[in-house]
């Protein structure tokens, strides 16, 4: 496949940069070792097919260790999209998925003369995703943790102050989510609150909905952090709260309990506690423990790195895991 190729020095993987010019290019930093690597490029040879004008670079992160140094590379697989030379995006992990909404975003699709009108429809689709992906959405400026205009920092605090649940895009990440969406719902400003799908407008109207008592009517109201901390804890039999994920660990305790549980063929699912703030400290204080990752077997705990090595010392690890 022409446009799926391989490089193994940092001259190729620039000669393949310069060759496609405007056009997009993923570069799997990858390594051999890694079966996560090879299940990714599997991925990335049926992406391939389908996007005919993108070109698709895997290249060994270990030999080339001074692009791996200087685009940040930790950890394998990690995925970088470059345009015109320049990078526009990443992807840290083994998440199939995402690769394939990322390349879909970012790459030329149809041929020259529709790629306008094709870039529309394709963008219309996503924001049309986007607002529908929870039951109360809002469009800021940063995230609730950290706002970063002085109209997004008083919308959440009345969603907020009114036990309102909801999901947030930051606008500031994604300029294409940012243009598209003021034409797409004819609402030049941010933010933008939207409830089942349907733009309620921004902070005005928020404020006129919650002096006249119709926001909770609106929106979903919040489930307690208590009890959404338990059903994380109890998504899973065995549960782990970590830094990072299964594909790509985050600090080194992380990494050494992955090892651990990897080694007992029991099956676990994780929880990346760096992307949510507030599970990250809330947590700590459900559970009196106040370092991760925490890992969790039926809804209780355990512990964490120190007391699985003893369990695993002891030949008792494995029993424990199973809630024998």
């Amino acid at each position: 496949m022409a446009n799926l190729v391989e490089a193994t020095t940092q001259q190729q993987f620039e000669d393949f940069l310069a060759k496609s010019g405007k056009c997009l290019t993923v570069v799997h930093f990858q390594a051999a070792w890694a079966p996560q690597c090879g299940q990714m490029n599997e991925v990335m040879t049926e992406l391939a097919k389908l996007h005919a004008l993108t070109t698709f670079v895997k290249l060994e992160a270990e030999a080339v260790p001074e692009l791996s140094e200087k685009y940040e590379i930790t950890a394998v697989p990690t995925f970088l999209f470059f345009k015109g030379g320049e990078k526009v995006d990443r992807l840290d992990g083994a998440n199939a998925p995402e690769l394939d909404k990322k390349v879909q975003r970012l790459a030329v699709t149809g041929s020259p003369g529709g790629a306008a009108e094709s870039g529309t429809t394709d963008l219309n689709q996503r924001l049309k995703k986007l607002i529908n992906a929870a039951p109360c959405m809002l469009f800021m400026k940063g995230s609730p943790q950290e706002p970063r205009c002085g109209f997004s920092r008083q919308i959440v605090g009345l969603l907020k102050e009114h036990n309102i649940q909801f999901s947030s895009f930051d606008i500031l990440s994604d300029e294409e989510v940012r243009q598209g969406l003021k034409t797409y719902s004819n609402w030049p400003t941010y933010p933008q609150l939207y409830a089942n799908g349907e733009l309620m407008g921004g902070l005005d109207i928020v404020k006129e909905l919650a002096e006249s008592g119709e926001l909770e009517n609106t929106c979903p109201k919040a489930v307690t952090m208590e009890h959404r901390l338990k059903t994380l804890i109890n998504q899973s039999p065995v549960m782990l709260f970590m830094k990072g994920n299964k594909e790509a660990a985050k600090c080194g305790f992380s990494r050494q309990t992955l090892e651990i549980l990897n080694d007992t063929g029991v099956d676990y699912d994780t929880f990346d506690i760096l992307q949510d703030e507030e599970v990250r400290q809330g947590l700590k204080t459900y559970s009196n423990w106040p370092t991760y990752p925490q890992l969790y077997v039926k809804g209780d705990l355990i512990g964490g790195l120190d007391i699985m090595k003893e369990l695993k010392e002891n030949g008792e690890l494995v029993s424990v895991l199973k809630g024998e």
